[in-house]
This record gives structure tokens, sequence and C-alpha cells, in this order.
């Protein structure tokens, strides 16, 4: 299987990108669901592997950001395609509403805090892009606040890149219909209640505002060093797939070794 058939999702820096454009359907790109999952299970124990020798090696690192609207899928994805994974070597960080002591500092203060370190993968569930989404559609700064901030994202990811961090990020691709079937999910399932709010109706109603400013993210904000993957994110069972695809693509890439014993171990015993 070559690269282009494991990413197919990836964006391209320069080429404009309109969101209504991208599929949310996964069927269309591996119709066989039994064979998807297949494939996807043993990727998973592929990324496994890897993840074992980024962490000997002590030197790559990886950053995966997941942004998606409510309901899309973030949870899932970290919890399915992670399982298995060494929790040593992998950090998950939840970006919730700043506060008081985050928001006395930058944007990206937070967020820099949380960067993964040598031989971790680092997993972002929401992110800095949230300071030019939410922000923006609630309009809790006024635009000559947020709009800067495309470049600002741009260059500090530009600094991650050069010192060592692979950036993946992930816009999980969901339908309005398919929100909608899953928040009732949630109301039709009294063990799902607490993953509701009323909040995500207030945002729902905003949908048209989320998808502009999504799409103008996407736009400003893939770069060669850090480009989107916008993955069809209606079918769980190919959202998953699709993500685990492109991260053991950039770990094969990267190929992560064990390191060498500082000593000679040839004919060592142990009494």
């Amino acid at each position: 299987m070559n690269q282009a058939t494991l990413t197919p999702h990836r964006l391209e820096s320069g080429r404009p990108i309109r969101l209504a454009d991208l599929a949310t359907e996964g069927k269309q790109f591996h119709p066989d669901r039994e064979a998807a999952e297949a494939e996807f299970r043993s990727l998973r124990d592929e990324l496994s592997d890897w993840q074992e020798r980024l962490y000997a090696e002590g030197r790559p690192k990886l950053l995966v950001v997941l942004q998606a609207m409510d309901a899309g899928g973030k949870d899932g994805t970290i919890r399915n395609v992670f399982k298995g994974v060494n929790p040593q070597g992998i950090q998950v960080t939840s970006f919730k509403v700043p506060s008081k002591e985050e928001l006395a500092h930058d944007f990206l203060w937070r967020i820099h805090k949380a960067m993964p370190g040598n031989g971790m993968i680092g997993v972002f569930n929401r992110s800095h892009y949230e300071d030019v989404l939410v922000v923006r559609v609630h309009h809790l700064v006024p635009e000559a606040v947020w709009r800067p901030r495309y470049e600002q994202i741009n260059h500090f990811e530009q600094l991650l890149a050069e010192t060592g961090t692979t950036i993946l990020k992930f816009y999980l691709h969901i339908s309005r219909e398919e929100q909608r079937q899953r928040f009732q999910a949630r109301l039709d399932d009294p063990t799902k209640h607490w993953k509701f709010s009323f909040e995500d109706l207030e945002k729902r109603k905003l949908w048209d505002d989320y998808m502009a400013a999504i799409e103008e993210m996407l736009n400003q904000t893939t770069t060669p060093w850090a480009p989107w993957h916008v993955i069809p994110a209606d079918q769980k069972w190919y959202r998953n797939l699709a993500v685990t695809r492109a991260i053991v693509q950039s770990l094969r890439d990267l190929n992560p070794q064990y390191p060498p014993p500082e000593k000679d171990l040839t004919g060592l015993i142990v009494e």
C-alpha cells in the first residue's frame, strides 16, 4: 500500500479548500467495513510497536491534534486508536475553557506547556485552534485579536517542527445529520446522559458559522510542516482506520530504532 493510499485526506498547502466539497462519508473510500476493521487492528498493532521504538530511542516527538464539532468523535478516536499503546510513552491533553492563570498569558502558553517531550506521543483533544474557532463564532474577542492568530500559530508550529516535533492535525468531519443522531443517541441512553450538554444545542444553532470558521482555519493553517487531514468521520470504523493509517505512515517515515547498549553485552550472564 503506497503513501497516497494511506493518507488520502491530507490537505495541500496553498490549494484552496472548500469544506462543503470534502466528504463526511467514509464508505466511498473503503466500502468493506469488515476488511477495514481488520486492517485497522493490524495497523494498531504496528502503531504499538513503533511507539515502543519511539520511546526507547528517546529523540523524535509526535504531536497528534484532534479537532471536531461536538460529538465529532475526538474521545472515541483516542480511545480506539491508542488502545494497547504503552501509557508511559503517550500524553493526552484535553483543553477546556481557559483558567484565570491561562488567560493571564498569551493563548499559546498553555499549549507550549503541554507539548510532548523527546520520545513521546502527545495527543491534543481540542487545541490552540479553539482560539480561532470558539472565540470567533461566539465573539469572545474582536477580529483584530483572533485574525493574527493564524500567522502566530503557523510560526509556532514551524518552531516545533524545526526542533524535532512531527505534527499531525486531524479535523474529524461529520455531517450535521450525523451530529443530530449522535446527540439523540446520548439522550436515549441514560448511561450517556453525562455526555450531553444543553450548550451543545446552542452551538448546533451556529453550525454554519462554525463551518465558515473551520474552513478558514484549514485554509490559513495548512502548511508544509503541519498540514491538516480532513477525515470523513460519519462512520466511526473508517475514521479510526484513516487516522491510524496517517499516524503509522508518519512513524514509518520517522523510523525510530532501539538504541544500542552502552557497553558490549556479548557473553554477559546474570548470576
